[in-house]
């Protein structure tokens, strides 16, 4: 039986996990309002009510209003929208990038090797929040930049997980057959070492989105990240500070949006973690 089979074959398993269970439930809701937050939304994000500003929690406004009048449920949903998209794509770019980077480092070996990760480790000397915070600052705010610095920050940490894995399985008598019928390198690559390799690519990309959103959110509260007046989970909290005595409710959101989003997407790395390591029985 092959790797990508077994790996299918242990994923009910998860739902053995408590906390793997109430993650899955949490990426689940958040993805449900991130994909139709159009639909779901009562008003615009950017819609202004005048006489309704700061407005406390309410049978109209369920999460009541900011100083603008702008509904925060509303603000919320497109927050994650926009929260999902940048997070999807910058781990969609690392995952490319650093799978890429680590599976030829780990099968080239020797100098190549060598020389590649040291590359790696000269990303991994700055604190994660601290490079792209420089890269963004270094390329100005913006969705984009926030993309291309949190994509970047993080290549190196597919590059080492998915390295490992390769140097092991590069020596397993089916590489080796590969090689003795003349496969190509690109052949063993891509046909024998990376459907090899897919189970802790999968938890680090679960794990690396919780990373993801809270860099975006960080980036965005400093003012580097999403701009207005588009809404952002890290904006809406930065906005909220001078409010903080007189409508705590600004502030309470979007942070309890944060934080389940990011807990939702840990559990459920942990749990994909539990579930598809070979030690445990199945």
């Amino acid at each position: 039986m092959d790797m990508p089979t077994r790996t299918r074959r242990k994923l009910p398993r998860l739902l053995r996990y408590t906390s793997a269970v109430i993650g899955l439930v949490l990426v689940t809701v958040y993805l449900l309002v991130a994909l139709f937050a159009t639909v779901l939304a009562p008003y615009s994000p950017t819609e202004q009510h005048a006489p309704d500003r700061l407005q406390e929690p309410n049978a109209k406004y369920l999460l009541g209003t900011d100083e603008f009048g702008r509904d925060i449920l509303s603000r919320l949903m497109h927050g994650a929208t926009n929260s999902l998209r940048i997070a999807l794509l910058a781990v969609t770019l690392a995952t490319l990038a650093g799978t890429t980077i680590g599976m030829l480092s780990g099968y080239a070996g020797g100098v190549v090797d060598n020389a590649m990760m040291r590359v790696m480790d000269l990303f991994f000397a700055f604190p994660a929040i601290l490079l792209a915070l420089s890269i963004v600052a270094a390329l100005g705010p913006g969705s984009n930049n926030t993309i291309l610095a949190i994509a970047i920050v993080y290549t190196p940490i597919f590059a080492r997980v998915a390295r490992g894995p390769v140097l092991a399985t590069k020596e397993m008598e089916f590489v080796s057959a590969a090689r003795c019928v003349g496969a190509s390198h690109a052949r063993i690559l891509a046909r024998h070492i990376l459907p090899n390799i897919v189970a802790p690519i999968i938890v680090q990309i679960s794990l690396a989105l919780s990373w993801a959103m809270l860099t975006e959110a960080a980036l965005s509260f400093l003012g580097l990240g999403t701009q207005p007046p588009q809404p952002s989970w890290g904006s809406m909290l930065s906005e909220s500070r001078k409010m903080m005595e007189i409508a705590p409710w600004m502030a309470i959101s979007p942070g309890m949006a944060i934080m389940l989003g990011v807990l939702g997407f840990n559990l459920l790395g942990d749990g994909l973690r539990d579930a598809l390591d070979p030690r445990l029985k199945n």
